[in-house]
């Protein structure tokens, strides 16, 4: 279908009307190709009339010339259980000079669920008039799946809010930099935010949404608060909720979950970025064994098409807390984990075993076994229950189970020991993951590990978005009692980027500090293997230092970080075999690796001029 100009009054309109439409199931979606093209072609719109509804909803929009081709259009219509129609409407000023057409028009999945003969299994609910069997996730969800109402019936109105009469149990955050506003239609900027709601599908239904706009600034956070619930112990307790992110400078949802009533909480749930103009269902399972929160976090893009919209939240098997004392009280005030408990994942005991050491030497933990201080953290286990290797640096770290391997950053344990500066915009490393990162990073931080070569793979990246030009961060190991004459570490690193600093891998002991290997500026979008050669050395740390460039397009990244033949050399009893050479201090070593250049002996006499 095209249209044809019949004549040059001042206002024209051009009105395709669909058919009729009795009802919609949940997940209909209609979708058509359209074509807009000239001069002064003009805006269209695809309007939805729902009867019993005065006004109509506006479901989609062209604006001007765009383009000589095809687009498609896909519009979420969902469920409308009332008769409705559609109609296309292009409105002429006087002057038309172009083409405006339509054809392939589709529906999809717009059928409810059809009647099963038995709906049996524990996670199956099965509608009482339409006999549909559906999900039990789908129950009490505030939409009607079944298309006779029966899985929204007898439900727990605190465990659910539309927003249609308000905020219902959930609260605004006081500590953030904004608030959720809620509203009903389109948001007041062009080209982001919903346009209509999730509930009733119809520009008459209410939503929360974030705007972004004047006087927002990049980065402010608006948090939503959930009412209490009573520990879930038994991990049926599930959190859904409908989220629209529509826009080219949307930023960031993320759901927390927090015991503890001046805390962030952990991080459930994120996503980054432009999602399409739709509303989009999650479900997030939530286990805690104390009382908890939900915080629904919006935070706001580089500019102001980044509105973020939320709708029908609801909770399934979980129990409002209502408890005598609030459950965040006094007592709970702060305790979060320390980095004592949290670096090893096992707290250490509170008393050592008895033992006859003296205060230069290492108690073994489980023994009691005395040995020599110089023995810990040299990548041999000396302990039976090797614990004198358990607060150092891993041998081989590959980041995967989200751990640092005994790596950590002492400028910001410093800045958490005096709060005096915030260590959220400080330039850091951090783990990150393909999966995890927004559009903008895509160009310049590696989108799979090294480990797993996939998007779900973990790396340590130093995040360039932080900081400014020259700073540098630092990632150290604990301190390395001794090392062998072969000892190197490898490691594979990714520095791709217009405005990428610098990598250096550092030595420091007491107060020296040295260069041992360093690399600046792109080195492409590979993952690179560099090796840096130790040797012996004493009581000394190694450290990753990142440089941040001129701007954000910047992250080095590594991964797959390996201390190689790192153990320091053993004495044995038994004489050398001839295939070795006895060094000057009793110890054996290769014939071949006489006179290589290396210090094999430790005492030099492997590469002594008088052999």
């Amino acid at each position: 279908m095209f249209i044809l100009k019949t004549s040059n009054s001042i206002s024209q309109i051009a009105r395709l009307r669909s058919p009729k439409f009795r009802q919609s199931g949940s997940n209909c979606t209609l979708s058509f190709w359209y074509y807009n093209y000239g001069e002064s072609v003009g805006a269209a719109e695809l309007q939805l009339h729902v009867q019993g509804l005065k006004q109509p909803t506006v479901l989609w929009r062209t604006y001007y010339n765009e383009g000589n081709q095809w687009l498609k259009a896909v519009i979420q219509l969902g469920r409308l259980p009332y008769p409705f129609q559609f109609s296309l409407e292009k409105i002429s000023l006087g002057f038309y000079e172009g083409i405006s057409a339509i054809d392939d028009i589709t529906f999809e999945n717009c059928a409810l669920p059809p009647p099963a003969l038995s709906c049996e299994g524990p996670n199956r609910f099965w509608c009482r008039d339409t006999k549909a069997c559906i999900d039990s996730l789908l129950v009490c969800d505030l939409v009607d799946d079944c298309g006779d109402g029966s899985d929204e019936d007898s439900c727990d109105p605190e465990l659910q809010c539309n927003f249609e009469n308000g905020l219902c149990n959930w609260e605004q955050d006081v500590e953030d930099d904004f608030d959720w506003i809620r509203t009903r239609g389109p948001t007041p900027t062009v080209n982001t935010g919903p346009l209509k709601d999730h509930t009733t599908g119809t520009a008459r239904g209410h939503y929360l949404y974030l705007e972004s706009s004047e006087p927002r600034q990049f980065l402010d956070k608006a948090v939503l608060l959930s009412p209490l619930f009573s520990p879930a112990d038994n991990g049926t307790c599930a959190f859904r909720f409908h989220y629209h992110m529509f826009g080219k400078q949307v930023y960031m949802l993320s759901v927390f979950q927090r015991t503890v009533s001046n805390a962030k909480g952990w991080l459930l749930w994120y996503k980054f970025g432009n999602q399409e103009n739709r509303w989009i269902r999650q479900t997030l399972f939530i286990r805690s064994s104390k009382p908890f929160q939900i915080l629904v976090k919006g935070t706001v893009g580089d500019g102001f098409t980044g509105d973020i919209g939320l709708d029908d939240v609801s909770f399934q098997g979980c129990t409002l807390y209502n408890g005598a004392q609030h459950p965040f009280g006094s007592s709970f005030e702060g305790n979060l984990p320390t980095a004592a408990t949290t670096t090893s994942g096992t707290s250490a005991p509170a008393t050592l075993p008895m033992n006859n050491c003296t205060e230069k030497e290492f108690v073994c933990r489980a023994s009691g076994h005395c040995i020599q201080m110089i023995q810990k953290c040299d990548f041999r286990p000396d302990c039976s229950d090797e614990s004198d290797e358990s607060s150092c640096v891993m041998e081989v770290c590959d980041f995967e189970d989200k751990d640092l391997c005994g790596w950590h950053q002492p400028a910001l344990e410093q800045m958490a020991e005096n709060y005096s500066i915030l260590t959220t915009k400080k330039f850091k490393w951090q783990l990150g993951r393909g999966a995890n990162l927004y559009p903008e990073q895509e160009e310049h931080c590696p989108l799979t590990d090294h480990t797993t070569c996939t998007e779900e793979g973990w790396y340590l990246f130093a995040d360039s978005s932080n900081g400014e030009f020259g700073h540098t961060a630092d990632i150290a190991t604990p301190v390395i009692s001794l090392t062998g004459p072969r000892c190197k570490i490898i490691f594979w690193n990714h520095m791709n980027g217009s405005t990428i600093g610098s990598l250096e891998v550092l030595y420091k002991s007491s107060n020296k500090t040295s260069t041992l290997w360093s690399q600046s500026g792109s080195q492409g979008p590979q993952w690179n293997r560099a090796e840096v050669f130790l040797g012996i050395r004493s009581n000394f740390q190694v450290i990753f230092r990142a440089k941040r460039g001129v701007s954000y397009m910047g992250d080095v990244a590594v991964d797959d970080i390996t201390f190689e033949d790192c153990s320091p050399l053993l004495i044995s009893d038994k004489p050398c075999t001839s295939e070795e050479f006895m060094c000057a201090n009793k110890f054996c070593i290769p014939k071949n690796n006489l006179c290589d250049f290396v210090n094999d002996c430790e005492d030099n006499s492997d590469e002594s001029p008088s052999i």
